[in-house]
């Protein structure tokens, strides 16, 4: 928490883009030694009705892989500990919650369901102030469709729904806390492995933006600098995550080094 009035966390919000400039990141917090209290990963599924349709479509990488990528950065540089990782995109069910806390989000955040249940009709009228169901306009003519009092019963009924769901499936998977799930305890059908169906836990240990062991990326940097950690036994890090992290290094100096030269 930084020095401010009431220990206020300070965080930042990202849709992941390029995992180099993300790899770089990590470099400047290592590098510093000042980490965020929280980062939230936004998903490219989400976005407001004020975005461009084909930002909406096509831009920014899915919630699940952006936030196992993150997740995977941090634990192999150490970092994961000293912040909250809190995910958003398509959040709306019980399993949805379940779902990213199995992937390592400590929080999740839900805004377009939320905006369902409050009247959004997906109008996409957000930034000209025409919204025609009064949530995203100032115009009194239009304002006066939002029944506050009736909506905000229903966005609240909605919430504590969806997160009763999400602990009735949580206490079904014998956990006593959310943070007790495992991805370990949730199965989906693959075709990849020959069994037609795989855990959670083998997507992540298999997959492009595979979960990597703790310190692992340290590891990897103090070999390529030629001081190998005497005694560590060696850890995998695969081709492309080895790439990122030295790309990544080389943009954090390259920054590093246009700052100092203004």
């Amino acid at each position: 928490r930084r020095e401010l009035p009431g220990e206020k966390p300070v965080g930042m919000k990202l849709c992941v883009g390029k995992p180099v400039e993300l790899a770089a990141l990590c470099h400047a917090m290592l590098a510093t030694g000042i980490t965020p209290d929280f980062i939230t990963i936004d998903g490219g599924e989400g976005g407001t009705g004020a975005a461009p349709s084909e930002f909406q479509d096509s831009l920014g990488m899915p919630a699940r892989d952006g936030l196992r990528l993150v997740h995977s950065m941090l634990i192999g540089c150490r970092l994961r500990d000293k912040m909250s990782l809190i995910v958003a995109g398509k959040v709306y069910s019980g399993f949805s919650l379940v779902r990213m806390l199995a992937h390592g989000a400590d929080v999740c955040n839900s805004a377009r369901s939320m905006m369902f249940a409050l009247g959004c009709i997906q109008a996409l009228k957000c930034n000209s102030n025409n919204c025609p169901t009064g949530i995203t306009t100032q115009r009194p003519d239009l304002e006066s469709g939002l029944d506050v009092q009736s909506k905000s019963i229903r966005v609240a009924n909605y919430h504590e729904a969806t997160v009763h769901s999400a602990l009735e499936i949580l206490a079904a998977l014998g956990c006593n806390t959310p943070r007790d799930i495992s991805p370990d305890m949730l199965f989906r059908r693959s075709a990849s492995n020959g069994y037609g169906v795989e855990s959670y836990t083998d997507l992540q240990a298999g997959a492009y933006f595979a979960k990597l062991e703790p310190g692992a990326l340290l590891q990897e940097e103090n070999d390529l600098a030629g001081a190998p950690l005497l005694g560590a036994p060696p850890m995998k890090v695969p081709p492309h995550f080895r790439e990122w992290w030295a790309r990544g290094l080389q943009l954090h100096q390259n920054l590093s080094d246009d700052k100092l030269a203004f």
